[in-house]
C-alpha cells in the first residue's frame, strides 16, 4: 500500500518499495573560531538531521582542530569531523542543502563507501598491541681501580 508521507520523506519509491540504504562517509569542516559548546551544538544538529531522514550513524571520528593547508573563508584553522552513516539515497541531497545553508561548515564531502573502503576502515582500526618491554637490568660491576704513581 502506498504511503505519501513516508514517500515525501524519501523512504519509498511510488511503486511501494523501500529504498535501497547505502553505507556513507560525511567529512565536515567546522569553523574552528567557534567554542567547544557550540561545535558540539553543530555535531550533534547534523547527527539529529542523518537521523531524522532515515540514517542510523555507524560512526563519528572527531579529528579536532587542524592547521589548513590554504585559508578557508579567511579562517587559517578548522575543526573536522568525520561521520559515518547507513542511509537511504535521498539523504545526500538534504544533507548538503544543510551543509550549505550552515553558516559555520567551511567545507563538507560526502562519498559512497564501497567494499573495498569499509575493508581498508577496518584494517586501520586495529592497531597491533604495545610490546611491554621488560627493562634490562645489568649487574653493576665495578671498574677495577688503576694503581696510581706514586709521587715522590
Amino acid at each position: 500500500m502506498f504511503n505519501p508521507a513516508l514517500f515525501r520523506r524519501g523512504l519509498l519509491y511510488p511503486k511501494g518499495k523501500r529504498m535501497k540504504n547505502q553505507i556513507y562517509e560525511s567529512t565536515v569542516l567546522i569553523n574552528a573560531t567557534l567554542d567547544d559548546a557550540q561545535i558540539e551544538g553543530i555535531i550533534s544538529k547534523i547527527k539529529e538531521s542523518i537521523t531524522t531522514n532515515g540514517g542510523e550513524i555507524k560512526e563519528i571520528e572527531n579529528w579536532g582542530r587542524k592547521r589548513l593547508a590554504y585559508t578557508v573563508n579567511k579562517s587559517k584553522i578548522g575543526y573536522y569531523a568525520v561521520f559515518r552513516f547507513n542511509a537511504p539515497t535521498t539523504i545526500i541531497s538534504k544533507l548538503e542543502r544543510f551543509y550549505t545553508l550552515d553558516d559555520h561548515i567551511l567545507r563538507f564531502i560526502n562519498i559512497k563507501l564501497d567494499a573495498v573502503a569499509l575493508e581498508q576502515i577496518e584494517k586501520n582500526k586495529v592497531v597491533p598491541p604495545v610490546q611491554q618491554v621488560e627493562p634490562v637490568v645489568e649487574d653493576i660491576v665495578p671498574t677495577p681501580k688503576l694503581a696510581e704513581p706514586e709521587v715522590e
